[in-house]
């Protein structure tokens, strides 16, 4: 188990209670989940939350902030001999709490009683998002499950949301560390793109890699010849020649910090004229809107940026016409990119997006839209130094909602529909997605560049 300095945590504690007015903050770890029977479990992964405060990477840890007596408690068991015969011994609970700035601990089961002494104390709490942490909370504070939501603690959660934002060097670092990993993964899947190789084969290389470099996949591997299908987590086609692939997929290294790239690739290795020139309407899009960021531009502004690029390519192609501002305005590039442009990225791969995706990409300046796409959009607010977000502008011909809007007779003053029910049905879809820092002064591209030019890719995939 790699952690920071025990001063690391021990500050981030004593920030986060500087930013809750009073009460109790009750910080949850995971536990095992089992797979198929009790014993036989998921690979362990920790809560992000309790990784950021209190570090351990261990099940069934609860951690305590008590801001106004200025305590920090752990309540967790020792293992006994059973454990050690299955695991070899451990570290103690003191010992470990310790290596994080923690020096009291208790039973696990002694949690009860302390809550039962301060019942009528404030006592706040993050949504929970696990079954094991839902019950356990529900039987501690005596709320309903289905209430658990609505209880936790904004305060608390707008309080960690400012604090985790803005990542530190040492974060920084170790996401760097998750991207020299994807970069191994996306480049290994470019040169395994050939003709009658079954789509599982480079899922299941690329995810060893991530298991061999670190902890896990940061997210289930998306990476399919169907692109059209935004998350597309099936892997069972066989790659055909000229197809397009497109390959979503990260790392978390050993402290849990992800990496989230896309990249999308000619099986075979060449790119045909008609997929080169809306590639490079996508890649465009992608470079020019990294080159927007920087503090105090409101990422909203730089997802509609993408937007405007898209329609300019794509009018250029002859499969949209008119005004291009107006098209944006009204909504049409939504039939070819309905996501948004991006999401903030640290210890989740959607960092934070447990606490409500409104409370980390929103703020009081800056709501969400209802309007189709833009609703999609994660990330809106104004952008700070020390937010790593991600760029991942995207083409998609999905057929059904070409039909679909065709049908309901939207945007013909836009869209060549009979060029695209002609010769882009069957086209797929493309993303170019990349890990930026915002800095001081503008951005940071982290990790070592994926080829995503034309000209790098089809190099790579010839070697």
């Amino acid at each position: 188990m790699e952690l920071f300095k025990a001063e690391v945590y021990k500050k981030r504690r004593s920030q986060l209670k500087e930013k809750v007015n009073n009460g109790i903050i009750l910080i949850t770890g995971n536990s095992e989940s089992s797979m198929s029977y009790p014993a036989n479990t998921y690979k362990f992964r920790q809560d992000s939350s309790f990784l950021y405060y209190f570090g351990l990477n261990i099940p069934d840890y609860v951690g305590v902030i008590d801001i106004d007596n200025n305590k920090e408690i752990i309540f967790a068991n020792d293992i006994d001999i059973d454990d050690i015969i299955w695991m070899g011994s451990q570290p103690s609970v003191k010992e470990l709490s310790a290596k994080v700035g923690i020096e009291e601990t208790h039973k696990f089961s002694d949690l009860f009683d302390f809550i039962k002494n301060n019942k009528n104390r404030k006592i706040h709490f993050f949504p929970p998002y696990r079954g094991n942490n839902k019950i356990l909370l529900s039987k501690l504070l005596d709320i309903p499950i289905s209430k658990l939501k609505e209880k936790a603690s904004i305060e608390l959660i707008k309080a960690s949301v400012s604090l985790r934002s803005v990542k530190s060097d040492l974060e920084i670092a170790e996401i760097e560390k998750a991207c020299e990993i994807g970069y191994k993964m996306h480049t290994t899947a470019m040169k395994m793109a050939k003709p009658g190789i079954v789509e599982q084969e480079i899922a299941g290389t690329i995810e060893g890699i991530a298991l061999s470099y670190g902890n896990l996949i940061s997210f289930p591997v998306i990476l399919s010849q169907n692109g059209e299908t935004l998350h597309n987590h099936h892997h069972n086609q066989i790659l055909t020649e000229g197809r397009l692939l497109l390959v979503d997929c990260g790392a978390e290294n050993k402290m849990n910090y992800c990496s989230d790239n896309t990249r999308t690739f000619p099986v075979g290795g060449k790119f045909s004229d008609k997929q080169k020139k809306v590639y490079e309407t996508c890649l465009k899009a992608n470079v020019e809107c990294i080159k927007a960021i920087k503090p105090n531009v409101f990422y909203k502004d730089i997802h509609f940026l993408a937007a405007k690029i898209i329609v300019e390519g794509l009018k250029e192609i002859g499969i949209m016409k008119g005004n291009v501002d107006e098209a944006v305005k009204a909504g049409a590039h939504t039939l070819f990119m309905p996501h948004g442009l991006g999401h903030m990225m640290g210890l989740d791969v959607h960092d934070m997006e447990d606490y409500g995706e409104d409370f980390v990409g929103y703020d009081n300046e800056i709501k969400r839209s209802s309007e189709f796409g833009t609703a999609y959009l994660r990330l809106a607010k104004k952008l700070q130094p020390g937010f790593v977000l991600t760029v991942e502008p995207g083409i998609y011909f999905i057929p059904e909602l070409i039909s679909k809007f065709k049908n309901e007779g939207k945007y013909f003053e836009f869209v060549n529909y009979d060029l695209l029910e002609h010769e882009y049905l069957d086209f797929g879809g493309i993303r170019i997605e990349d890990d930026v820092l915002v800095t001081e002064t503008g951005y940071r591209v982290l990790g070592k560049p994926i080829p995503k030019t034309v000209k790098d890719i089809e190099e790579l995939m010839s070697k």
